[in-house]
């Protein structure tokens, strides 16, 4: 596919309000999948090498970039260098906020302090039971990412990853529930987290700020949907929104709701770069 295709009759019409909202617009990523490609083992998905330059560019236009993430902050600042590339934003004026655990761990360039909500109480009850719900859904081989306010199950390395997928989502589900914890369904990924917090509540928060008269967010996952749903709500109250999907070819839920598709974290550099130059020819 070319970097770039507009999916729906008004989406050009969209990217054109957008760019003229600037600066006074919020721009919303995700990391995995968008600025980071997926990778079988989560703690080598470095961010793409041209996405530094391009989002220190983006923000002499859009003055407030932010990371909307399942992971936890701590390790997207590390496998991304963002509190380097937060440092170079606020040198200019700029400010980049990274949200982990899906809201409930916040950070931001300006104060550098990573707040963070406590674990959810039924977590460690659901971490003890997992060797069970393993076997119980046939899949000893899944592999356990513990993310402190969250647990991760990946079938990515399984013999099978969708047929181990399939056999596991229903169990771990039940078994969230039992916890009083919620489900979020992922690309060959099942994460068991704090209930009642999702990207789309962050969106919200972020656009209830004066002066914020348009949102970009751009995702790749079904943990992206509730983040698409809310700018979608934004747009019923006339801000100025445009919403992206990164594809991979392996989850196609977003493709319904974009206004665009770009190929994946390589794709989302170059619209992001495409965006700023734009952005800023506007000014003048």
């Amino acid at each position: 596919m070319p970097f770039m295709e507009f999916l729906t009759d008004r989406a050009e019409e969209r990217y054109d309000e957008f760019i003229a909202a600037a600066p006074n617009v919020m721009i919303g990523l995700d990391f995995d999948g968008t600025l980071a490609p997926i990778v079988a083992d989560p703690e080598k998905a470095t961010i793409h090498p041209q996405a530094p330059g391009v989002l220190l560019e983006l923000a002499k236009s859009f003055q407030v970039i932010s990371v909307i993430t399942g992971r936890p902050v701590d390790q997207v600042l590390r496998l991304g260098g963002l509190e380097a590339i937060g440092q170079q934003i606020t040198a200019i004026g700029g400010e980049l906020r990274v949200f982990g655990h899906y809201g409930a761990q916040q950070w931001s360039s300006t104060d550098k302090e990573i707040r963070s909500s406590a674990p959810p109480a039924g977590l460690a009850g659901f971490i003890a039971e997992l060797p069970r719900l393993l076997a119980e859904a046939r899949t000893p081989d899944a592999w356990v990412e513990d993310k402190g306010l969250a647990v991760a199950v990946h079938t990515r390395r399984c013999a099978d990853p969708e047929e181990s997928y399939a056999r596991l989502l229903p169990v771990l589900a039940n078994a969230a529930s039992a916890h009083g914890l919620d489900v979020e369904p992922g690309r060959r990924v099942v994460e068991i987290r704090l209930a009642e917090m999702d990207k789309g509540l962050v969106v919200h928060a972020l656009a209830e700020q004066d002066g914020v008269h348009g949102f970009c967010f751009i995702g790749d996952d079904l943990g992206d949907l509730a983040a698409f749903e809310a700018v979608r709500a934004l747009r019923e109250q006339g801000l100025a929104t445009l919403l992206v999907t990164s594809e991979s070819g392996e989850e196609s839920a977003l493709m319904a709701l974009a206004d665009v598709a770009v190929p994946g974290p390589s794709g989302v550099v170059e619209f992001l770069a495409k965006l700023s130059v734009e952005a800023l020819r506007a000014d003048f």
